[in-house]
């Protein structure tokens, strides 16, 4: 039984580590710290106009915070060339391309901030109820955040301020905050995970019984 009690622990201490990973920045915002936030994300090297009206939008949604985990709902539409404003990046290459690497440059400071997509889609066809014409989404991606606090923390980081203006060259966005509502994940792994819990049941009851 010594393997498998040391198994075990290490297996608990690997969750308990995954756990404090997932659940990291919870509490509520402080007004210091939404101020200091807000602060930098003011600065960033994005369209003035585009960045003050973010601001305006955002300091509200900050000072309500629940301290509870946050999805952003994405709905990206890809400009047909690319776009330019005062310190923007130049990029030789399609506005899908440069939004790719926007997301490549980000990947790790979001992951090791317990920040991903919980889905990402693509349209198959035009919008079926057709409430804005001149509309079309290329990409709609729902985003986990432990926190508000980490939405914040991460859009003032650094590495933020040095790829966020390949995406904003590339796509005009719609970002909706959402709360943690029903996830319903696929039925074929309630369907798998029910029948090895009945298999593993009838082969202990068998043991008991026939031992």
């Amino acid at each position: 039984m010594g393997f498998e009690l040391i198994l075990a622990a290490a297996l608990v201490i690997l969750y308990v580590g995954f756990c404090a990973w997932h659940s990291q920045g919870k509490g509520k915002l402080t007004q210091a710290e939404i101020d200091r936030y807000l602060a930098m994300i003011e600065k960033l090297p994005l369209p003035q106009e585009g960045v003050q009206a973010f601001i305006a939008r955002l300091r509200p949604w900050a000072e309500a915070d629940d301290g509870k985990p946050v999805y952003m709902f994405n709905l990206i539409h890809f400009f047909s060339r690319m776009q330019t404003f005062p310190g923007a990046p130049e990029f030789k290459g399609t506005p899908e391309q440069a939004n790719a690497h926007y997301e490549k440059g980000l990947l790790w400071l979001w992951l090791s901030h317990a920040s991903y997509p919980t889905f990402i889609g693509a349209p198959q066809a035009t919008n079926l109820i057709n409430m804005q014409p001149e509309r079309t989404w290329g990409n709609m991606t729902v985003v986990r955040y432990p926190s508000r606090r980490t939405f914040l923390k991460l859009i003032s980081h650094p590495t933020y301020a040095r790829v966020s203006g390949y995406k904003f060259i590339a796509v005009e966005l719609d970002l909706v905050p959402v709360s943690r509502g029903t996830i319903i994940p696929d039925l074929r792994w309630f369907a798998g995970g029910g029948l090895v819990i009945i298999f593993l049941l009838v082969g202990w009851l068998r043991a008991a019984l026939l031992g």
